[in-house]
């Protein structure tokens, strides 16, 4: 049996002119990460992660904490297909029709914009892109020029399918994606309806893990959204 431990990136640079960067709280999270691997003395046969800065970072962090130890780290391979949907383009394409036609999410949005204090900027982002969210998992708009679901769906489940029948037997495999294609890869082994994925999704925290055990087409899921490696409270976040 292999292991598929797939970790959520640390935390991104939220509302910042870059978000697809580490902030220092997710620099944090990733050594800490490391360092938990390294006192259960856990050794990884193989890395993966997307193309995206914020994963790539977190595992380039979590093999430098484990590579300074004098421990092996194994290179990591990219793979586009662990990248996360692009919120802005969805947003920036989805919203004007939505908003047109929806009453709800045209008052979820309003509240956002008229946000100014940073939590509640946060709260009400949140609350507006879950909504959205569930009508780009629907597929029931008219809206072009981003990523279907279902595109998205199935280039993540056939990252994960290329991983695992590339693995070894026995092998021990770190994952840096993100919380979407996380979610997919639950929604799909557990067998549930896509709006799973999504809602799952909400629920992932920064460089926590989702493990996976798996031999040939056969996998389970053996742990979700585990932070124990995080002991600081101030170090759950979701974003």
């Amino acid at each position: 049996m292999s292991r598929l431990v797939l970790v959520r990136h640390g935390q991104a640079s939220f509302f910042a002119d870059d978000y697809d960067k580490l902030s220092p709280m997710g620099e944090r999270q990733s050594e800490a990460l490391a360092r938990a691997w390294l006192e259960k003395d856990d050794t990884f046969t193989a890395a993966y992660c997307g193309t995206l800065q914020r994963q790539r970072r977190t595992g380039e962090v979590a093999g430098e904490t484990i590579a300074a130890a004098g421990k092996a780290w194994p290179e990591v391979r990219i793979l586009d297909g662990l990248n996360e949907y692009e919120a802005d383009g969805i947003m920036g394409g989805l919203l004007p029709e939505l908003r047109a036609k929806d009453e709800r999410i045209r008052r979820l949005d309003e509240e956002y914009r008229a946000a100014v204090e940073s939590r509640e900027k946060y709260r009400t982002f949140h609350r507006l892109l879950e909504a959205v969210m569930a009508v780009y998992v629907s597929g029931k708009y008219e809206a072009t020029g981003f990523e279907p679901w279902t595109a998205f769906r199935d280039r993540v489940r056939g990252a994960l399918r290329t991983i695992m029948s590339d693995a070894d037997s026995g092998a021990t495999i770190a994952v840096f994606s993100s919380g979407g294609p996380i979610g997919i890869g639950v929604q799909t082994v557990l067998d549930a309806p896509d709006i799973k994925a999504a809602e799952l999704n909400w629920r992932i925290h920064n460089c926590s893990t989702t493990q996976f055990t798996f031999s040939g087409n056969r996998i389970t899921l053996d742990h979700f959204n585990v932070t124990a490696h995080l002991t600081d409270p101030a170090m759950l976040t979701y974003r």
